[in-house]
């Protein structure tokens, strides 16, 4: 859809990132979130659309988000699924504390909102949470061991074929998940493991991500029905690919590291980015379980001083590893003890969303 048509339908347009937080500095850029709904023949034709990120240098209506390429905006159905699985990035953007653009609409929903909250959170914002730690983690190591060159197939000890690529890793993946998927599906003991492996965890992206362990080969073999070469093989490729993406990445990361925040980083010994989000996330996750709303100004919430004192440096790695460490073991008691449902009603939230689109009208 073009820009324009776009922000026709557009319900509201926040403004999220640093900003919304109150840990913007001058040179801050401007992160603008909104949603929209989209037209009849999205909804009952063939065409599709899930969100609009790029395009505002064509002709639109509001000019505040000209040029800018930090700015989203999410198709209804997109952010309801997104809303309903406690995302900490979009579960945020119903508590902003500006939107430039707000309709009436838009008003309706974020009146709705505490409908998405649910324990859901503790998982939800724990893994973001973890995921700043293991970008830190991965930066620190580069830090105090970067890696001396740039691998090789030999180093795997891949001699006389090529490595597979990873599009031949992933397809071979994607077949062997599905063959364990299927090995379990009508298994009624195995019900919790089938959960466990196509909506609770990503599964899928773990086998993609993690070598084949030793212990797995044979299994993995004689489910395919593949020689013990090609495991073998499958296995040494998979390795040269996760150390040259790494490779890839750690070039990546020296070239476009912002010059102040390399330096910090080289004297606190981690990314301070990083570790600040990662505390902001859990701290937001054990409010929502304490008081059921999301605090996204951290004013508001009491810590942003603190919160800086992050970005400056001002605690050792260890320190932020032991708050964090901390924050998990609270966010695991207020789970236990919080009036939150433990998973949100889908039947409310579709039924918000008919609604919505109702509103909003099909022209």
């Amino acid at each position: 859809m073009k820009r324009i048509e776009v922000e026709q339908r557009t319900i509201f347009i926040g403004l999220a990132g640093s900003h919304g937080y109150s840990l913007n500095r001058p040179d801050s850029d401007y992160d603008y979130r909104g949603v929209f709904i989209a037209p009849k023949r999205y909804y009952l034709g063939f065409d599709s659309i899930e969100q609009k990120d790029s395009g505002w240098d064509e002709p639109g209506i509001f000019p505040f988000i000209d040029g800018n390429p930090d700015t989203v905006i999410y198709e209804l159905r997109k952010v309801l699924h997104l809303l309903a699985g406690a995302n900490p990035n979009v579960l945020e953007l119903l508590w902003l504390p500006t939107y430039p653009i707000l309709t009436d609409i838009g008003q309706h929903l974020i009146n709705h909102r505490k409908l998405f909250l649910s324990k859901k959170v503790k998982h939800t914002y724990s893994g973001y949470a973890f995921a700043q730690i293991k970008k830190m983690e991965t930066h620190r190591k580069w830090l105090l061991n970067p890696p001396a060159k740039k691998p090789i197939p030999s180093d795997f000890g891949i001699e006389d074929e090529p490595p597979l690529s990873k599009d031949e890793i992933n397809a071979f993946l994607e077949y062997l998940y599905l063959l364990i998927r299927g090995k379990i599906e009508f298994l009624e003991e195995s019900e919790q493991l089938y959960k466990l492996l196509t909506a609770d965890i990503d599964f899928k992206g773990i086998l993609k991500q993690y070598a084949l362990a030793d212990e797995a080969l044979e299994y993995s073999q004689n489910l395919t029905n593949s020689r013990k070469d090609f495991i073998r093989l499958l296995q040494k490729s998979q390795s040269y690919q996760i150390a040259l993406r790494e490779w890839k990445a750690y070039i990546s990361w020296q070239q476009n590291r912002n010059p102040a925040r390399a330096e910090m980083e080289r004297k606190s010994g981690y990314d301070l980015k990083h570790g600040m989000h990662c505390i902001r996330l859990l701290r937001s996750g054990l409010e929502i379980l304490q008081r059921g709303e999301v605090i996204v100004d951290r004013v508001i919430a009491g810590d942003v001083d603190d919160l800086k004192a992050i970005l400056r440096g001002e605690y050792t790695y260890e320190q932020l590893m032991k708050m964090a460490e901390d924050l998990v073991a609270k966010m695991d008691i207020c789970s236990e003890q919080s009036t939150l449902p433990h998973k949100p009603d889908l039947e409310h939230i579709n039924g918000l969303c008919m609604e919505l689109v109702e509103m909003q009208g099909w022209e």
